[in-house]
C-alpha cells in the first residue's frame, strides 16, 4: 500500500511516503510556515520517488493534540487529497506516534500545551500496538496522573519544559528521559500503514482536528 502522512501539529513540518513498507520522510523546521511549505514539500518526494498520486492509497495526517493552526492545516490537506483521489484517511494520535517513536516498552508522553499545561497520555507497548495507560488529556504539569512500575521513558517538548516537576512525579516510575522529541510523519505513517490494513480507513470528511483543549487562549479573568 502506498500512503502519504503529514504532521504540522508542531513549529515542524514534516512529511513521509509509505511505500509498501518503505518509508522515505522529510522534515522543515518551518516556523508559521506550514501552509507554504507542505505541498511544494510533498511533490518533491513525489517527484523524486517516481510516485505519482494516482499510485496513493490512503492519507494519513497528525490529528492532535498540538497547534490548533497546525491541526486546522493538516486536517485541511489530507482532506483535499483524499476527496481529490477518493482514497480513505486515518488521523492519528500526536501523542501515539512519539510513543512509536521511542518504541520502548513503556511511554510517557508529554506535549506542551502552553498556558501551563501539558497534552499527556501514557502507553504501554503490546503485540496488537500501543495500549493507552492513560488516553490523551490536558493537565498541568504537577497534576499529571501517575503510573504503576519501573521502566518508563518520558519524552516529547512537556518533559523538555517541565523536567523537574515531572521527574518529581515519576521519579520512582522513570527509567530515562528522552530530550528533543516530537512527532514526526515517519511513525505517523508507520502505525497508519497497520489501520488501513485492518480496514480502518475514514471517508475525507472524517479527516478532523483533535484538539482536546475547546479553547484557544484565557481571558483576562480567567487567568
Amino acid at each position: 500500500m502506498n500512503i502519504i502522512a503529514l504532521d504540522t501539529s508542531t513549529e515542524y513540518c514534516s512529511l513521509a511516503l509509505w511505500l509498501n513498507g518503505n518509508v522515505v520522510s522529510r522534515e522543515v523546521l518551518a516556523g508559521q510556515h506550514h501552509s507554504e511549505l507542505l505541498l511544494p514539500t510533498l511533490q518533491t518526494m513525489l517527484t523524486e520517488t517516481g510516485v505519482v498520486l494516482s499510485e496513493i492509497e490512503g492519507i494519513a495526517f497528525g490529528a492532535g493534540p498540538g497547534s490548533f493552526t497546525g491541526l486546522r492545516i493538516a486536517s485541511g490537506v489530507a482532506q483535499g487529497l483524499a476527496f481529490a483521489q477518493n482514497i480513505p484517511v486515518v488521523g492519528i494520535s500526536t501523542l501515539e506516534a512519539l510513543a512509536q517513536q521511542i518504541d520502548m516498552p513503556r511511554v510517557l508522553v508529554a506535549l506542551d500545551a502552553r498556558m501551563g499545561e501539558l497534552y499527556f497520555a501514557a502507553y504501554e507497548k503490546m503485540e496488537t500496538g500501543w495500549l493507552p495507560v492513560h488516553t490523551p488529556l490536558l493537565c498541568r504539569p504537577e497534576a499529571a496522573p501517575g503510573v504503576v512500575g519501573e521502566g518508563w521513558i518520558g519524552c516529547g517538548s512537556g518533559f523538555d519544559l517541565y523536567q523537574p516537576i515531572l521527574s518529581e512525579i515519576y521519579g520512582g516510575n522513570l527509567q530515562r528521559i528522552m530530550p528533543g522529541c516530537y512527532p514526526h510523519a515517519r511513525e505517523i505513517a508507520q502505525l497508519a500503514a497497520i489501520r488501513f490494513a485492518n480496514g480502518e480507513g475514514r471517508p475525507p470528511e472524517e479527516a478532523l482536528p483533535v484538539y482536546i483543549r475547546n479553547k484557544v487562549a484565557l481571558k483576562e479573568n480567567e487567568r
